[in-house]
């Protein structure tokens, strides 16, 4: 792999050797993504983040008890934060205990802890668990969806949109495979003890009834931990699964499948499809220069460019050769210079197509030059 630098106005002058020297041999094609009888699906790198296969994954879509994920997202914001408690308990109001569809099966005027709770809505997908957790950490249900709708402009769900906390059959109530698939990373990434606490249980019980998990890959699969199905008539049979293998993890979402059956063969052959044949890369070091700049009026002549995180990139496997990354850098930076603000990009592109993009830092600040410096600047910026 090549790291070349482009500077703004000019033509490609050079290149360097990255960091990192290529790890496998020359590329080598790989089977298509599986396809199936299913309204929508999407497969995405847990790490990076890029989708990897879909089909209409921006699809607006019933999300039946998928729902439930942006409800126990905002429950851990809120035990995060510190209001509210896993050993606290809730009373059950009747408008909870009333909640028609899959169930915990609480009782009008129990008390339940909120740890209880999330595994009645993770473990049992109780609606009723929604229900009684929505008034435990927004007061009512309707101002738990106005909360829940909050989260999705925050975290950039653009496919989405509540009327309801459990995911019975609302009007205007949608999501898309790929909004789920980049909630459920934004739990595991956000909340990844309590991801692993709940969303691995198999079974639950409660009040002498004990419910299996409805993710039936985490009996087929030891590296499946999670996370949600969904069903009714309008969504038909929805599943979100992850898992991880040798340090990867991928998120499979399948909305709209024909059958029980079909929704976990579906995801299945997804998670296996996307382990056998991708691979997590780390390209780039947080910190590490990958280029300079002249920086001129300045205390030094050049800074060094990197990046604020370090960057991993998913690539079919024995396909790394393939990448290439490019410098996009201004011509030259005017002192002072901070380290806070991005001056360049970088553009990872594979066989031609641009990957993704990143912004370059500057790696140390460069102070103003006394009037002595600033000016041998000018006079050698003359010739």
């Amino acid at each position: 792999m090549k790291l070349q630098t482009r500077l703004l106005g000019f033509m490609i002058i050079g290149s360097v050797l990255c960091t990192l020297a290529p790890s496998t041999y020359a590329s080598f094609p790989i089977p298509p993504a599986p396809t199936f009888n299913a309204k929508s699906w999407v497969l995405l790198d847990g790490r990076t983040g890029q989708m990897l296969a879909q089909h209409d994954a921006t699809q607006h879509l019933a999300p039946a008890s998928l729902t439930k994920l942006m409800v126990a997202y905002i429950t851990f914001a809120a035990l995060k934060a510190g209001a509210i408690h896993p050993d606290e308990r809730f009373t059950i109001s009747t408008t909870a205990w009333r909640t028609g569809g899959s169930r915990m099966f609480l009782l009008p005027g129990s008390h339940v802890t909120v740890n209880d709770l999330l595994k009645g809505l993770i473990v049992d997908s109780g609606n009723d668990a929604a229900v009684a957790l929505s008034q435990a950490v927004a007061g009512t249900r309707a101002a738990m969806v106005t909360l829940m709708n909050r989260y999705v402009h925050k975290l950039g769900l653009n496919n989405t949109h509540y009327e309801d906390v459990d995911g019975l059959p609302v009007p205007d109530h949608y999501s898309s495979a790929l909004d789920i698939a980049r909630l459920s990373r934004d739990i595991i990434r956000t909340f990844p003890a309590e991801y692993h606490r709940y969303f691995a249980i198999k079974s639950f019980t409660w009040d002498h009834i004990t419910q299996e998990n409805r993710v039936s890959l985490l009996w087929m699969d030891s590296w499946v931990d999670g996370i949600k199905t969904g069903y009714t008539d309008q969504a038909g049979y929805c599943m979100d699964a992850s898992g991880v293998q040798n340090g990867m993890r991928l998120i499979a979402v399948v909305m709209g499948a024909p059958s029980w059956d079909a929704r976990v063969n579906d995801a299945q052959a997804l998670l296996d499809w996307g382990f056998n044949f991708f691979h997590d890369h780390e390209l780039y070091r947080k910190g590490v220069p990958l280029g300079k700049v002249r920086v001129a009026m300045g205390t030094r002549g050049s800074v060094p460019l990197g990046l604020a995180h370090s960057l991993w990139v998913t690539v079919p496997r024995l396909d790394y050769r393939s990448l290439k990354a490019v410098l996009v850098v201004p011509k030259h930076l005017k002192a002072p210079v901070g380290t806070t603000h991005p001056v360049g990009t970088l553009r990872v592109m594979l066989r031609h197509r641009l990957l993704l993009t990143r912004p370059l830092y500057p790696l140390a600040p460069v102070k103003r030059g006394n009037w002595f410096e600033q000016l041998m600047d000018a006079i050698g910026q003359l010739f």
